[in-house]
């Protein structure tokens, strides 16, 4: 009696186990599915510049991605630099090869005018770099691609937001940084890998 009860805990113990690795397996399939998704919706927004561009469009090349708004007392500053280091270091690559994106999370107030006053004072407004804006709901469209959302607040001050990301050729995610963490060479080493890869993450 107590051979066939051990027998069947032990079936229960199988089952169960086999249960939770199919739960384990079915989670890292949904994980892995989600990061072949695109991060670049088909949003259209404004750069510095006047001119439309819907972030599909910028397929094709690495795209080193961060948000700002003009009127932001230091953190937008300290991150503007960096790109504009990580630019530096990569030298007649951006433009041909690599885009960089910096997206208005406060859209009320910054249009193309304020955007490339920010890039011109910031030593940013070059060929390959777009400052882009538009209207808040195309702005908030364009963040929720890459999940992120801005705040802003009852007297209208906007939330930092301090990510970075390298997206890949194809619209996909290859690194999320802390942008007032990463190093500028961290950024171009990873640019680098992604066109040495063809974007593979």
């Amino acid at each position: 009696m107590s051979i066939h009860r051990n027998l069947r805990s032990l079936v229960i113990i199988v089952l169960m186990t086999s249960s939770l690795l199919v739960v384990a397996g079915c989670h890292r399939d949904s994980a892995g599915s989600a990061a072949t998704e695109s991060v670049l919706t088909d949003t259209k927004l404004v750069d510095q510049h006047g001119n439309s561009v819907a972030l599909t469009s910028l397929k094709g090349k690495p795209l080193v991605v961060d948000f700002i708004y003009t009127s932001c007392p230091g953190p937008c500053l300290m991150e503007t630099a960096k790109l504009a280091n990580v630019a530096l270091r990569l030298g007649s690559d951006i433009g041909p090869k690599v885009t960089i994106v910096s997206i208005s999370v406060d859209p009320e107030h910054d249009g193309p005018k304020q955007l490339l006053d920010y890039s011109r004072q910031q030593g940013a407004d070059e060929k390959g770099w777009y400052f882009l804006t538009g209207g808040p709901a195309e702005v908030d469209q364009a963040l929720a691609g890459f999940k992120l959302s801005r705040q802003v607040e009852p007297d209208g001050s906007v939330g930092h937001l301090v990510d970075m990301m390298l997206i890949g050729p194809d619209g996909r995610l290859v690194r999320e940084y802390n942008g007032e963490v990463v190093k500028a060479q961290d950024i171009v080493d990873d640019v680098k890998k992604t066109l040495n890869k063809g974007g593979a993450a």
